[in-house]
């Protein structure tokens, strides 16, 4: 059993962590079956799902919890909350290619350590593009095996059946969610108002899969009502904005030691955030940091741009506004005291973290 004061905490973690080294050590045997050159793909896999702050499984399983309670023997449970982690490493691997991102959680990203083996073992043909197309295949591997964990996690059939509605719609939001990031970068994702594009992709590239949906497959799994999932949505869209709009302060103000990707990355990718267009609405100068790499200096004048015209102060009130949405539609719920707690905490752990 875990605690529902510390929901996320070391002890949950390490249970997750346990249950993905399984699978993965056991899906890394079946690729070395068919050719010991596919052992990139699962040293990478165990690579980037090592660590994390494991919040998709933790909001699957204390959406359970919330409506029947832990179980008894929490393995199959632990099990399909850990298939979220896959599914966010795949979709961080995708992100990554799509962002020409160099790094990743504090080492080179999948396309950059592939493109360099290449480089090292003398492969023929273009290394980038073989660490591309490498990391794509990686990425579509990872979300192939979150179905297969939940498949193989032991729950009943009709069990995973009431809730795989839940698996089908947050595989597409993810995807839809990463297109519609790439076609506001494109200004291609219509709408006058960049701040309301912006907000739209949040919803779907991170509110959705990051807490709706895990909280909403957890509670269906133990049997929740329509009248339980719809209140959990209204949890999790606030609470998700927020997740993501401190992801974006973080991106351009966060210590590049504790995020583990270099400060101001979300500028040099040229992204459309929510800080971004709060900052154009006002202040267009910041065009001249987006889109290109940055100088320490360069980064700096940035930084003071945001703050002059007010976008950091205006995405701080967004991120209490959604937090105190959150916390009400909490005490709106109908749930185990547990979960009740747990979910508390998580609500905080979403809104003040520094990676």
């Amino acid at each position: 059993m875990f605690s529902p004061d510390d929901p996320a905490g070391p002890a949950f973690r390490a249970a997750i962590g346990a249950r993905l080294g399984d699978f993965l050590d056991d899906a890394c045997a079946r690729l070395d079956a068919i050719s010991p050159a596919l052992a990139p793909l699962g040293e990478l896999a165990l690579a980037f799902t090592a660590g994390g702050k494991r919040l998709r499984p933790a909001f699957c399983y204390w959406g359970h919890a919330a409506v029947a309670g832990q179980p008894d023997d929490p393995a199959p449970l632990l099990d399909a909350a850990a298939s979220f982690d896959l599914l966010h490493v795949a979709a961080l691997v995708h992100d990554d290619v799509i962002d020409a991102s160099d790094t990743r959680r504090g080492q080179a990203s999948a396309h950059r350590q592939l493109e360099a083996r290449h480089v090292d073992r003398s492969g023929a043909g273009d290394p980038a593009a073989f660490g591309r197309a490498g990391a794509i295949l990686l990425g579509d591997l990872l979300t192939a095996w979150s179905d297969e964990l939940v498949g193989r996690s032991g729950l009943p059939p009709a069990v995973l059946a009431r809730a795989h509605t839940v698996l089908d719609e947050v595989r597409t939001e993810v995807n839809a969610g990463q297109f519609l990031d790439m076609a506001a970068e494109a200004g291609l994702a219509g709408g006058d108002d960049p701040v309301a594009v912006a907000e739209r992709v949040v919803e779907f590239k991170t509110a959705r899969y990051t807490v709706i949906r895990p909280l909403q497959y957890g509670a269906a799994l133990a049997g929740a009502d329509p009248a339980t999932l719809e209140g959990l949505a209204r949890l999790g869209s606030p609470l998700g904005r927020a997740f993501q709009l401190r992801d974006d302060l973080l991106g351009v103000f966060g210590d590049e030691a504790r995020t583990g990707k270099p400060a101001g990355d979300d500028l040099r990718e040229g992204k459309r955030t929510v800080l971004v267009a709060e900052a154009l609405a006002v202040e267009p100068r910041i065009l001249d940091f987006l889109g290109r790499p940055l100088s320490a200096p360069e980064l700096e004048r940035a930084r003071a741009l945001l703050v002059d015209c007010g976008a950091l102060a205006r995405v701080e009130e967004r991120i209490g506004a959604d937090g105190e949405r959150a916390r009400a539609a909490l005490s709106r719920l109908d749930v185990t005291t547990e979960g009740r707690t747990a979910l508390g905490a998580l609500i905080e752990v979403c809104l003040v973290r520094e990676s």
